[in-house]
């Protein structure tokens, strides 16, 4: 029950290694590869692979991906295998996040997944939209193609607040194109606005020099902060959620 019980073992195998080689020497092949074959076993977690199977299939996948390469090309190769497929779903998760519009819940604080909550309120000429993962060269363009989707609904927004408290990260292409996307919004007449952005990346969006063409005063310490602003400016009223 302890990891004294790996110690005791190991020193009875030098022991006997040591004192008596031959003992084994005319063991029969099956009784050796049945030794091996219970060891084997001993190493499997099936309950922990049922468990993936219901919680995670991905993690299932990946866990039958890692067992075949050990399996048929050796444990170096089989493991090698497992973390190549391991950081090429990370990637994945970060290239295809997961975004959603938040809405205004009745007695429930904050601004919530319309998903979740389909009786979420909105603001007429207002979107609040988050986006779960760093802004990176992957996937700026599929959050450029997301926005571009929102200002084009009808009737139009006046604003898009970016939730952008996931955004842990925004890189140089990432820049570009927020750019380009915010050039474009402002000539259709629809505003770019961030709420809840980290300050390291706040700084990042300034070294960039993004500030020539989003407002400085388009960034927010709380998605509230940004509602209140826009009902200032609009005298806007929350609706019920048709979503």
């Amino acid at each position: 029950r302890t990891q004294l019980t790996g110690v005791v073992g190991a020193v009875l195998i030098v022991l006997m290694l040591v004192l008596v080689p031959g003992l084994f020497r005319d063991l029969p092949q099956p009784a050796l590869a049945a030794v091996v074959i219970t060891a084997s076993l001993s190493l499997a977690d099936l309950p922990g692979s049922v468990r993936l199977w219901r919680q995670s299939r991905t993690e299932f996948l990946l866990c039958c991906a890692a067992f075949a390469g050990v399996a048929l090309l050796g444990v170096l190769p089989g493991i090698a295998i497992a973390v190549a497929l391991s950081v090429l779903n990370v990637f994945r998760r970060a290239w295809w996040p997961y975004r959603t519009v938040l809405g205004r819940v009745p007695d429930l604080e904050g601004y919530h997944d319309v998903r979740s909550y389909p009786q979420a309120r909105q603001l007429p000429g207002l979107v609040i939209y988050r986006f779960d993962a760093p802004l990176f060269f992957a996937n700026a363009r599929a959050f450029r193609d997301e926005i571009r989707r929102l200002a084009a609904t009808d009737p139009r927004p006046a604003w898009i607040v970016i939730a952008a408290e996931p955004m842990t990260d925004v890189d140089t292409t990432a820049a570009d194109v927020l750019e380009d996307l915010d050039e474009a919004l402002n000539a259709a007449g629809v505003h770019l606005v961030f709420a809840e952005m980290k300050d390291p990346v706040r700084r990042k969006i300034e070294r960039f020099e993004l500030t020539r063409t989003i407002d400085p005063d388009h960034f927010f310490p709380t998605v509230g902060a940004a509602v209140a602003a826009f009902r200032r400016l609009t005298g806007a009223e929350w609706t019920d959620g048709d979503r």
